[in-house]
This record gives structure tokens, C-alpha cells and sequence, in this order.
């Protein structure tokens, strides 16, 4: 096993600059030996997030085509991928599924907070690794120490976005909105209120909905009436650009700082959505190592720009992919500690690196929609 763990993540040189951080030499010693390993992956492709879940597949898809192209070995890896069908539920029969029948030692996913909050347990309780590349809320890889977090905790991120937003827009009268039957955004509120409330700014109120609500005139215009400074919401992907386009309708000129809101939400908005803020950690022009040959094949392969879900998704797999090669292993407690031993890994992000808790550390941009695209918040 060990043999054919050293050979599982020899790569070789690719057009996208950043392979070069899994490239390892084959020893001379080592004999190729043709396997196939499995991970598992679980994914809302079906129900409230599918849009979601299929543009994660993408970005999984891309990274794993290079990774095994470029291979010198004939180790391959393999994806074998679960329908969570948007819910907890789902995600809780995906993971028993990987675990008992397939007996994977790796699984990524869930992609919502809410599902990652009742699958990691099950994986840590198996012992297990579960790494999701989208779950942002807070507590979630503190579950224990098999499970991880792409998304870098919120407080960091939130706390330079409003210092940010509050020395340009200098807003002092706010309101919020979010979604209460989500864990994210929940999460996200609760993050806003409290540095807002540190920052001396009031909150005139705090309207709620639920995933899958289409209306949302009645919340807005409760906020309108208040004529706010500003209008904070933490949402899912689905809700985001209708509560922005429904603002637009009822015509309220107070800026929208709204969570992770990613180019293809832009695109559903329209004009509606220009002169939003959001917080994030790509930029389509960023010349992090490796994004500009990335963005070129994402492009040939799927006809378009890509997205931040394709960017968590790609980026997770890499960074699984030095931690196996590190590891030497794909033994689930030899990946742990590899991962919590990531430090300074050069991604599309930036460099990237685990907390202590098994949260993903790396930088955060403050931007705009300019032109119905995500620019430099200035």
C-alpha cells in the first residue's frame, strides 16, 4: 500500500503553473503499479441547490482530469459521487453510503453548512476524513479532527469587510435580512450583528425567510420604509438574485452588502445587482499562481467564465492532492495530519493554509459589481 500510496500523486508538468506544488520526481526504486483510488464526493445535484452543486462539479471534474493526465505513474484517482439532494437527510444516507459500501477513506463535501453540520459527525465518528469545499459557517470542522473546512472562518472576513464598506460608504443606520432555516446565513447574521453592534452601528431591523421562499416584497418594503443606509443579507445561492433584483423593482437606493455573492448570481441579477458588495477570495483577474492558464481551460472545456463554486471545488481537490502526496498514504489518519499540516500552499486563492481548528486561512477581497462584473471595492 505504501508503494502505491508514493506513486498516487506523482505529477508531472502541466500548462497550469500551480501543478508544479504536487510535482514530486518517481524514485528510481519505486515500481509503477497500475491502481485506482476512490474518493468520495457528495453533492447537491438534484433539489434546492442543484445550480450549485453541478458547478462544483465542474470545478472537481477539471482539477481531476489534470491531475490524472498528468500523472507519470498509472495510478489514477476516482470520483464516486453522491446526490444529497439538497438536504441534511440526503447528505446524512450519502455519507453511510461511501463509508459502509464503498468503504472510502476520503469524502468531500456536504456543500451547505446545514448538511455538513449532520454528516461530519458521522465521518469523525468513523474516522473518516470529510473535506467540504463550500461550508462557511463557524464550528463546523471543530466537530473533530477528521473533518475540514475550505471556507476561512467568517468573524476575520466579515470584520475587514465592514471596516471596509462602514470608511467609504459610512453607513450608521442599517438594516438586515437572512435566512433562518439555513446555518450559513444564520451564522452570517449573527457575525454581522455582533461587529456591527462593536462598531456603534444600528440594526433598524431584522427581516427573516426561508430557502425556496420567491417572494420577498414584504421584508423590503418593511426595510424601505426605514430608509436604511445600507441593507446587509446572508442568503443561499438561489435567493441571492431575487432578493436583489425584487429591491431593485421596488426601487431602494441603499447599497446591498450581501454574503459570497459569486459571478453567475451577478449574471441572474442583471443591473439589479450592480452596486452590490460582497466579500470573497477570487477575482477573475487575479494573477495568482496558475489562474489565468486555469481560467483559459475552464473556458475551452465549459464555454464560460467560471464561478466561485468552481473555484472552492478545484482548489479543494488540489489541496487534498498535496496532502495525500505528503502523506505518502491514503490511510484516512495519515491524510488528517497531512492536512492539518498544510501551511503556505500556493492556490488560485492565494497561499493557503489550515487553522488549528481545521478551517482554511487565506485572504479575503472586499468588491463590487461595476459593470455587471466583480471589481476591487475602492
Amino acid at each position: 500500500m505504501l508503494i502505491v500510496a508514493i506513486t498516487i500523486l506523482i505529477i508531472g508538468v502541466s500548462a497550469c503553473e500551480r501543478i508544479s506544488q504536487v510535482v514530486q520526481p518517481i524514485p528510481s526504486d519505486i515500481e509503477d503499479k497500475s491502481k485506482e483510488i476512490s474518493i468520495g464526493v457528495v453533492l447537491p445535484l438534484t433539489g434546492h441547490l442543484a445550480s450549485t452543486g453541478e458547478l462544483m462539479k465542474q470545478g472537481f471534474d477539471l482539477a481531476l482530469g489534470e491531475i490524472n493526465k498528468d500523472q507519470l505513474g498509472n495510478t489514477q484517482f476516482k470520483f464516486i459521487i453522491e446526490d444529497d439532494s439538497s438536504t441534511p437527510e440526503g447528505a446524512i444516507a450519502a455519507f453511510n453510503k461511501l463509508i459502509d459500501e464503498d468503504g472510502v477513506s476520503v469524502i468531500f463535501g456536504p456543500a451547505s453548512s446545514s448538511a455538513t453540520g449532520e454528516a461530519f459527525p458521522i465521518a469523525q465518528e468513523n474516522q473518516v476524513v470529510a473535506f467540504s469545499a463550500t461550508a462557511g459557517a463557524r464550528g463546523l470542522s471543530e466537530i473533530g479532527d477528521f473533518v475540514f473546512q475550505f471556507p476561512a472562518k467568517g468573524d476575520t472576513w466579515i470584520a475587514k469587510g465592514v471596516e471596509a464598506t462602514h470608511e467609504k460608504l459610512g453607513y450608521q443606520r442599517v438594516a438586515k435580512m437572512y435566512d433562518e432555516t439555513d446555518r450559513f446565513s444564520s451564522d452570517r447574521d449573527q457575525t454581522f450583528q455582533k461587529i456591527l453592534e462593536a462598531k456603534g452601528i444600528e440594526v433598524l431591523t431584522t427581516e427573516t425567510f426561508k430557502s425556496g421562499d420567491t417572494d420577498f416584497s414584504k421584508q423590503l418594503n418593511r426595510i424601505k420604509a426605514l430608509n436604511p443606509d445600507a441593507i446587509f443579507v446572508s442568503a443561499l445561492p438561489p435567493e441571492k438574485p431575487k432578493v436583489l433584483i425584487q429591491q431593485h423593482q421596488l426601487g431602494i437606493s441603499a447599497p446591498f452588502i450581501i454574503t459570497s455573492l459569486t459571478a453567475v448570481e451577478v449574471q441572474a441579477a442583471g443591473v439589479a445587482a450592480e452596486g452590490a458588495v460582497t466579500f470573497t477570495s477570487w477575482l477573475i483577474t487575479d494573477n495568482t499562481p496558475g489562474n489565468q492558464a486555469f481560467i483559459e481551460s475552464y473556458r475551452s472545456v465549459y464555454g464560460t467564465d467560471p464561478s466561485g463554486s468552481v473555484i472552492s471545488a478545484y482548489v479543494a481537490t488540489y489541496i487534498l492532492a498535496e496532502a495525500i502526496k505528503n502523506a505518502q498514504s491514503t490511510d484516512a489518519a495519515a491524510v488528517r495530519d497531512a492536512l492539518q499540516n498544510i501551511r503556505d500552499f500556493d492556490t488560485l486563492v492565494g497561499k493557503f493554509s489550515f487553522d488549528a481548528d481545521g478551517s482554511g486561512v487565506y485572504d479575503s477581497k472586499v468588491v463590487i459589481v461595476k459593470d455587471s462584473t466583480l471589481q476591487p471595492f475602492k
